[in-house]
This record gives C-alpha cells, sequence and structure tokens, in this order.
C-alpha cells in the first residue's frame, strides 16, 4: 500500500508517520514545501490540473491530509483549510479517482453546542470563528466529493510534541521556564472553567492508521475524541502534578476568544469504535506525563 502524507512535519502528523509506515506492506511518500519531500506542494497555491498529473505519477493508494492552519490572518486560513482540500479533492478526481482520501478536520467545526450534550456527525455545524468555518468549508468539500473520503473530526489533542500555540504545549513550556526542578513560582494563564474533550495525540494516529487501512468505503465524517469532556484546569491540573510544580497557577489573564464563545464541547465516538474499531486508550495523566517529559533535557521520546 502506497500513502502520500501532506502535512507530516506537523504535531499530529509526526505522530501518525510512525503509524503509517508500521502497517504491512506500508509505503510512505510525503508532500510538502521543503525539498527533501518525495512531492513538493503548497496547497494554498497548488492548482488542480499540474497537482492532478503529479498525483497519478505517484500512484497513492491512500492520502492522508493533516495539512492546515490553527492561526494568521483570514486570507491565510482560508487558503489552507478552505481551498487546500477543495483543490485536493478536485486533482485527485482528475488524475487519481480510485486513492482513498483521508482528511483530518477539527471540531472548530461544531461551534456552540448545548452544555451536557454529545456531538454526534449529524450535530449542527455552527463554527465561531474564521478558524471553524474555514475547516469546516475544506470538510465540506471533501465529504461531497465523489471520492472514496473520509473526514477524521479530531477534538482537543494532547500529547508530547504539543506545540506552543496550543494551551498544552504552551502551559509546559511555561512551566519548564518558570520552575524547571518543579520549583515554585507563578505561571499565569486565561479562565480555565471551559470544557473540552481531550484526546491523545498517539490515538489519533492510530484511527488514521485504521482509516487508511479499512477495506470498505467509511462514512464521510467520524469524531476522534475521548467522549468525555473535562475543564480545561484538568490540563493545568496534570502537567502541574507531571513537573511536581509547587508555584501557583494564576488564571487571571486574558483568556481564550473561542472559550468564551464555546464553554462545552463533548464527542459522541460511537461511530469511530463501530466502523474502525477504535478506542482511545491513553489516559489523560499519561498523556501530560508525557507531554511534559518531551520538554525536559535529555532525549525525546519516540513519537508515536
Amino acid at each position: 500500500m502506497r500513502i502520500l502524507l501532506l502535512g507530516g512535519d506537523g504535531f499530529l502528523g509526526r505522530h501518525a508517520t510512525a503509524v503509517l509506515r508500521s502497517l504491512p506492506g506500508a509505503t510512505v511518500l510525503t508532500a510538502g514545501r521543503r525539498p527533501a519531500h518525495d512531492l513538493r506542494l503548497d496547497l494554498a497555491t497548488a492548482q488542480p490540473g499540474p497537482l492532478g498529473e503529479e498525483l497519478a505519477a505517484l500512484a497513492a493508494d491512500v492520502v492522508v491530509n493533516f495539512a492546515g492552519a490553527v492561526a494568521g490572518s483570514a486570507v491565510k486560513l482560508a487558503e489552507v483549510n478552505a481551498r487546500g482540500p477543495a483543490v485536493l479533492c478536485e486533482a485527485l478526481q482528475l488524475g487519481a479517482p480510485k486513492t482513498r482520501l483521508v482528511h483530518i478536520g477539527s471540531a472548530g467545526e461544531y461551534g456552540v453546542c448545548e452544555t451536557g450534550s454529545s456531538l454526534s456527525e449529524e450535530a449542527d455545524a455552527r463554527p465561531v470563528g474564521v478558524y471553524g468555518a474555514t475547516k469546516l468549508a475544506g470538510s465540506l468539500a471533501v465529504a461531497g466529493s465523489p471520492l472514496d473520503a473520509v473526514v477524521l473530526r479530531v477534538f482537543n489533542p494532547v500529547g508530547p510534541g504539543a506545540p506552543a500555540g496550543s494551551l498544552p504545549g504552551r502551559l509546559a513550556a511555561e512551566l519548564r521556564r518558570v520552575a524547571p526542578e518543579g520549583t515554585g513560582g507563578v505561571v499565569r494563564v486565561g479562565d480555565l472553567s471551559a470544557h473540552r474533550d481531550f484526546v491523545d495525540a498517539r490515538d489519533i494516529a492510530r484511527a488514521v492508521g485504521l482509516a487508511a487501512a479499512a477495506d470498505r468505503p467509511l462514512p464521510r465524517v467520524l469524531n476522534l475524541a475521548s467522549g468525555r469532556a473535562r475543564p480545561v484546569r484538568a490540563i493545568a491540573d496534570g502537567l502541574v502534578a507531571a513537573a511536581g510544580f509547587t508555584g501557583r497557577i494564576d488564571e487571571s489573564g486574558a483568556g481564550s476568544e473561542r472559550s468564551a464563545a464555546v464553554s462545552w464541547q463533548q464527542a459522541d465516538v460511537s461511530a469511530a469504535a463501530r466502523e474502525l474499531g477504535w478506542h482511545p486508550e491513553t489516559d489523560l495523566a499519561d498523556t501530560l506525563r508525557d507531554l511534559w517529559l518531551s520538554t525536559g533535557p535529555g532525549p525525546t521520546p519516540v513519537l508515536g
């Protein structure tokens, strides 16, 4: 099985790379802007016709698309998150119409939901910002295409290598800076009372591998999450415990606008269990311990 991976340099993509390479008989090719990739590609500027020819030449059985932007101008978000998947779908239709597409979506596509509820794949999508709206546009392009395609709608991924732009990554880095040996100090954050559904990046990677190797077409959208909403404060508590931090977490800082607008998200993951045989396996405490260890001195834990 030949797999073409887009966005493999990112947080989730790096974890997925190890899983995809471990699949029986798999050959993993990569695409991206750096010269080292098998396919030089920037979906923000690519054109369907030429890309279709390149995809035909690569003859991949599966394309896995992690490419996306979480921050930047509205133009950048639209180019990468909305235009990119649409171009990719059209190019595959032109050059490799039998190739399976596994596209990574986001819980930000759902937006506001009722406190205490669980979001199934049939829930209304009501994104509250440009990021969620552009991710939804990309996912709609994939789900509405005639390809053998699935959108894996990822909720709040956490784990080793979490980027500094995410709350877990930023908080781990700040704890390491303020108290590298677990000594006292003050770490200032925003309000941590919103509830989110956190899932280990390595569990996400396993689901991607299962979707790539599935022997039949999959539903157009599948949620990937733990199935349990937790207060965002649980991230701080878990990292504090992992770090042995004896100082104080101050929640008087500037908070996230999205947290204020979307105070609760919890996924229904029964479809992923039914269609992929997938269940989240990693406890949040273990996830946060491994995230903390990945920020420290010494060898970085092996991803995947």
